[in-house]
């Protein structure tokens, strides 16, 4: 039996569904899923791709798609199913978004309406939302999945796209046991609970919000919040009114929190965790954050897309004269740094990070 020491993507939120199935799972707009009936609509999600569309597993499946819950559920349906997600920048077009479409193969591109017309001639295309005959539509009615063949721990489940700063963005294969071996270093460095009631508010097409966040928390059955993109005076209302109290964001977004002209006045001290990355907190931000909000912890993360991406995570109680410091590798992670013929360096001489982790992408695409 293929899939009985296989731990999977779309497993996570199975586990959950068992154990807490009446839990909100997740909330996105007038929309909010149970445990279970996220279950549920990820298998009629995984039944509609592959009996409408002619896919098989192996094939990748490409989401250039705002924010939502629909977005959410494509990808483990993608999971389940077998398919290949193919997360794409929505801020992508021409030449740069036919590239990553034709470089993955992708059979189908799942969009949302708006921008259904940037997606080239050729390739298949199915709405997921806000349209006739969307991804969404069809999960009204439950359909019955039942796979020819289970995924597969070292099966691919999604192809991660680097940002192409140096060359042109290449694919890392992610397999479905990297991917959950991931989410558990996510759970334990960062101090993910049940009882978390966190906001997802950046791109789910990036790594960090996808891998790091929201899968790790319905991994432990927290209760999730979706938004569009990081809005300040929305996410105040989330905390004031007790539906959130952690939030990742770059410091970009954390200065513009701290900045707001309603930051002084509402009411924000359930927020009790702060997560951060892609640069260091501005050690004036942190101060003004942490004097406003007292009891709210930080935590620093940093990897890369290679890796699934969480490498290494600087704790709470580790920021006092470290804040340029990236933090300690996570549970499934081992770091050195190496200079050019790979021998460890001293402590304080520069090099370069190489890590040996089950999470680890497989190699890139083609």
């Amino acid at each position: 039996m293929t899939g009985v020491r296989s731990s999977t993507v779309d497993g996570v939120v199975t586990r959950s569904a068992r154990r807490t199935p009446e839990r909100t799972a997740v909330r996105y707009a007038e929309r909010s899923w149970t445990y279970r009936a996220l279950d549920t609509a990820v298998s009629t999600a995984a039944a509609v791709l592959l009996a409408e569309h002619g896919l098989h597993p192996g094939d990748r499946v490409a989401s250039y798609a705002h924010n939502s819950d629909a977005y959410l559920i494509a990808y483990l349906a993608c999971a389940r199913a077998g398919l290949v997600h193919v997360p794409v920048n929505q801020n992508l077009t021409g030449e740069d978004l036919t590239y990553i479409l034709q470089q993955s193969g992708s059979a189908l591109v799942l969009t949302d309406p708006d921008l259904a017309d940037r997606i080239p001639a050729g390739f298949a295309v199915r709405p997921l939302r806000d349209a006739p005959h969307s991804l969404l539509g069809e999960l009204a009615t439950p359909r019955p999945f039942t796979a020819d063949r289970e995924p597969a721990a070292g099966d691919l489940v999604q192809l991660l796209y680097t940002s192409g700063t140096t060359a042109l963005p290449k694919g890392a294969m992610m397999t479905h046991g990297a991917l959950v071996h991931e989410y558990v270093s996510s759970i334990t460095a960062l101090d993910l609970r049940p009882t978390d009631r966190p906001v997802h508010s950046l791109p789910l097409y990036h790594s960090a919000q996808m891998h790091v966040f929201l899968l790790p928390y319905l991994a432990v059955g927290a209760e999730n919040t979706i938004l569009d993109a990081p809005e300040a005076g929305r996410i105040f209302d989330l905390v004031e009114a007790g539906q959130a109290d952690s939030l990742f964001a770059p410091p970009t977004v954390w200065i513009g929190l701290a900045n707001h002209p309603e930051f002084a006045t509402r009411d924000l001290g359930g927020l009790r965790k702060a997560y951060y990355g892609a640069s260091i907190m501005p050690v004036p931000v942190l101060e003004r954050l942490r004097e406003r909000l007292p009891a709210l912890a930080f935590y620093n993360c940093f990897g890369q897309s290679e890796i699934g991406p969480l490498a290494t995570v600087l704790g709470p109680d580790e920021h006092e004269g470290r804040m340029d410091s990236c933090g300690r590798p996570v549970l499934f992670v081992e770091a050195r740094v190496v200079d050019d013929h790979g021998k460890e360096v001293p402590d304080g001489t520069a090099g370069e990070v190489v890590y040996r982790s089950p999470q680890l992408c497989e190699g890139y695409w083609d």
